[in-house]
């Protein structure tokens, strides 16, 4: 029940990061602090389609 997901950075829009989820677990979109490499801080990366 593990399905793909890319995780975008909200301050560039860009897309970073590629992980995994269960969507059994976590319904809704999954939002993380992540190390953004464009903008050179960690910043809220939200789940994209």
């Amino acid at each position: 029940m593990r399905v793909n997901i890319t995780l975008a950075c909200t301050e560039c829009k860009n897309r970073n990061y590629n992980t995994t989820k269960n969507k059994k677990n976590n319904p809704d979109r999954i939002e993380m602090n992540k190390y953004c490499k464009f903008c050179k801080k960690h910043t809220q990366h939200k789940e994209t389609k």
